[in-house]
């Protein structure tokens, strides 16, 4: 293996020990499978029914129910019973949380159960308690005790399980001995795998989730080189970034989070945790699968033996600086306006700029672009200082284009390699050069960048396997101690928006996770887009589509936590325990904050999803009862039983009072 793949330079997937989950077989050769979970309460057995057919038919494989107690784990024969009464086979996982009870009855009854080793067998007070080596082992003597049974249940029954670690409820010994980190949710799941081991029980999936994409990514790889240093075989794993939240955020969170690790083959099953009816997770684990179901292993993508960075910790990649672009700077981001036909300060409104003619001033909004790609069209109107513009070499050089009126440097030149062997000539600051990594790899490219000055690297792969492919040439960069700036350039064909959220998501968001890239550049044609399939929305106007492909880029940057330009959402996407209505919640929290940039809210529907879940959320809206929520500032309790009806305003005086909330206010002018 390298590191925590089988190969970082060819698509394979890992090996893994199949896994028997009813009839469905998890890991080993099988498909990658798509579950999602319900969210109505598990005592409507009816509702919770109807809703799995509906998932079912929608193509989830396996169907995961919450069971908060022993009432709701008896429940589960029910409604198992009236799903397989309407001919479904369709797997069952029981969700587990503080309840062992509960566990050990629907063990009985389902062909899974999900544990999460944060609390199964530990009641989270938020403490700092030092450890000996001799209390740690006490410690896990005691989890044994209250795990052992639950094992024997599920060897007896043919019960499969989930070990499925979340980033913001490890135990507080785990959090003790290892803060909150990776290796702390990677060491929560094994000290119950090393139990399960010893009692020869192997029908075992694992999950590390987290709300923040580089975490949960890190974790992942942490727990395959762990399993593979320590036992020398490696368990199906379950992937997903929980608390995605919702819309195109949701999805481009998710895409982010398990594209990365599908790239490299990581992956046995996926949930994208949306905050929306359950249904409408499927279409998007379906698009994100869909791009695996026939990967090859890719061919021209040289081996590479030295790993000049750690893929277990995010660290950034340090490059020179040119202009604003490069270490010191948040990653850019370019419009490309190469294909309209007329660019003119309204064509501008789509990426951030309002231009006011009666003060002769440009309103910039916080997701407005850096850069405009303008192909070989030059503007007859001035631009605000804060936006440059990049042409193609053999415009650059027509008078004109050099200075602005006030004596700027305003347009810099793209140029392509057959370019180079003409160039006489290169702006002074800055030089763009487009460049397909496929089979680029040579000394004779690398020698080439030396002639230039100020140059920023727009690089893209058409190799079958673009994300690995760039990858390796960034590595050899690195390798060679080229400290060039780097744009990721991403071009999509796909025919719906989901899918082109999607391959924008993975193949732009899996280099920024690694810290790889300093500005970004998503490319499209609005003409092959069609309206996508859960919400039919549709970018097909060209006006929209500069608007979409911008706000993709920044949402990108946003979920890779590269570049904050909006409020963060984490919120979980309901299940039976939920008190309140997240979908209509969530939006009303975001109608009146979503000017706060910068600031994380979560929005959790009960306490299993509360104060640890939401992780590193600055504020948190946690249900505590019908009809009541409670208010976090981190993770201490602000106000307890606020009336729902009231309880999005008291956020707000919550927000005020912590002098987090400034007004809305227009965008600046200059």
């Amino acid at each position: 293996m390298q590191l925590y793949a089988d190969s970082l330079t060819s698509y394979k997937r890992l090996d893994t020990v199949p896994v028997t989950v009813g009839d469905l077989i998890l890991g080993g050769n099988a498909p990658i499978r798509v579950q999602t979970m319900t969210t109505f309460d598990t005592m409507d057995t009816i509702k919770t029914v109807e809703q799995s057919v509906r998932c079912i038919e929608a193509g989830a494989e396996l169907i995961r129910i919450t069971a908060p107690s022993k009432t709701e784990a008896e429940n589960l024969l029910h409604i198992r019973n009236e799903i397989r009464k309407r001919g479904f086979k369709t797997p069952i996982v029981a969700d587990i949380h503080f309840t062992p009870n509960a566990a050990e009855i629907a063990a009985r009854i389902v062909e899974k159960v999900r544990i999460n080793p944060g609390n199964y067998a530990d009641k989270k007070k938020f403490e700092f308690i030092e450890y000996t080596d001799a209390d740690y082992l006490d410690e896990i003597e005691r989890i044994h005790d209250r795990f052992v049974p639950l094992i024997k249940i599920c060897k007896e029954n043919g019960t499969a399980m989930r070990i499925g670690t979340n980033h913001g409820s490890l135990s507080d010994r785990i959090m003790s001995r290892y803060g909150d980190s990776p290796m702390g949710m990677v060491e929560s799941a094994m000290e119950f795998l090393r139990i399960a081991r010893a009692e020869n029980y192997h029908q075992i999936v694992l999950s590390m989730k987290s709300s923040n994409p580089l975490v949960m990514v890190e974790a992942y790889r942490l727990l395959i080189k762990t399993m593979q240093d320590e036992f020398n075989i490696l368990y199906p794993l379950h992937i997903g970034v929980t608390e995605a939240g919702d819309g195109e955020d949701g999805r481009i969170k998710s895409a982010i989070g398990i594209g990365t690790l599908l790239e490299d083959g990581i992956g046995d099953t996926i949930r994208v945790s949306l905050t929306e009816d359950p249904e409408f997770e499927i279409p998007v684990c379906q698009d994100i699968v869909a791009r695996y179901t026939s990967r090859k292993p890719g061919s021209g993508i040289p081996r590479v033996d030295k790993i000049p960075y750690s893929p277990f910790e995010y660290k950034k990649r340090k490059t020179k600086t040119i202009h604003n672009i490069g270490s010191g700077h948040p990653p850019v981001v370019v419009a490309d306006y190469m294909e309209e036909a007329e660019i003119t300060r309204q064509s501008l409104e789509r990426i951030g700029y309002q231009y006011d003619p009666v003060t002769d001033k440009w309103k910039i909004g916080d997701g407005a672009a850096d850069y405009i790609y303008t192909g070989n069209k030059v503007l007859d109107f001035d631009l605000p200082g804060t936006c440059k513009i990049i042409i193609n070499f053999e415009a650059w050089k027509n008078p004109g284009t050099q200075k602005t009126t006030s004596g700027e440097e305003k347009y810099f030149p793209l140029f392509f390699r057959a370019d180079l062997e003409k160039a006489t000539r290169f702006s002074p600051t800055m030089n763009f050069l487009s460049l397909n990594t496929n089979g680029s790899i040579s000394e004779e490219l690398f020698n080439l960048f030396g002639r230039i000055p100020g140059l920023v690297l727009c690089i893209y792969s058409d190799n079958e396997n673009p994300v690995l492919d760039t990858r390796r040439f960034m590595l050899e960069m690195m390798n060679r101690n080229l400290d060039i700036p780097v744009i990721l350039a991403v071009e999509c064909q796909e025919p719906t928006i989901d899918r082109q959220l999607i391959h924008f998501a993975v193949e732009a968001g899996a280099l920024f996770v690694d810290g790889m890239g300093d500005g970004i550049w998503l490319i499209n044609d609005p003409g092959k887009i069609i309206s996508d399939r859960v919400s039919g929305r549709t970018y097909l106007a060209a006006d929209n589509n500069h608007a979409f492909i911008n706000n993709t880029a920044f949402s990108i940057l946003q979920a890779a936590r590269t570049r904050i330009s909006k409020t963060e959402y984490i919120s979980c996407p309901s299940c039976g325990r939920t008190l309140f209505d997240l979908q209509e919640t969530t939006a009303k929290i975001r109608s009146v904050t979503s000017h706060l940039k910068g600031l994380k809210i979560a929005i959790m529907g009960c306490i299993v999803n509360g104060p640890g879940e939401m992780a590193d959320a600055d504020f948190g809206y946690v249900g505590s009862g019908t009809g009541k929520i409670t208010l976090y500032k981190g993770k201490e309790v602000m106000k307890r039983g606020v009336n729902s009806e009231t309880a999005v305003d008291e956020l707000i005086k919550l927000l005020k009072e912590s002098e987090a909330w400034v007004e809305p206010e227009e965008s600046v002018r200059v």
